[in-house]
């Protein structure tokens, strides 16, 4: 019989991707254009921003909406299985505010 999974490590799986809790930090201000979320997170490629919001998309957490217009404009926004995120989000910035940023 296989073991039950554990909630933590499920969660844990979630958010352990590369750039994938700064994503969330950023989209817990609201919906963000691709571009944004570009220039917010220095030093992610394209592709990888891609990637990362696909597997945040395909796992409920991140909702993409493409309004018409010339050029087309994509927006992403977490979904409320993602603001339930945010939270631990939140407690990591005060934990690393707290304990790892002063000296």
């Amino acid at each position: 019989m296989p073991p039950e999974p554990c909630p933590v490590v499920e969660t844990a799986r979630i958010v352990s991707g590369k750039w994938t809790l700064v994503l969330l930090r950023d989209l817990a201000a609201g919906s963000r254009r691709f571009s944004e979320l570009e220039r917010s997170l220095r030093g992610i490629s394209p592709r990888t921003l891609s990637t990362r919001l696909k597997a945040l998309e395909e796992e409920g957490i991140v909702e993409r909406t493409v309004h018409g217009g010339v050029p087309p404009r994509v927006d992403y926004t977490l979904t409320d299985k993602g603001r339930h995120l945010v939270p631990i989000v939140e407690a990591m910035r005060e934990y690393g505010a707290r304990w790892l940023l002063t000296g």
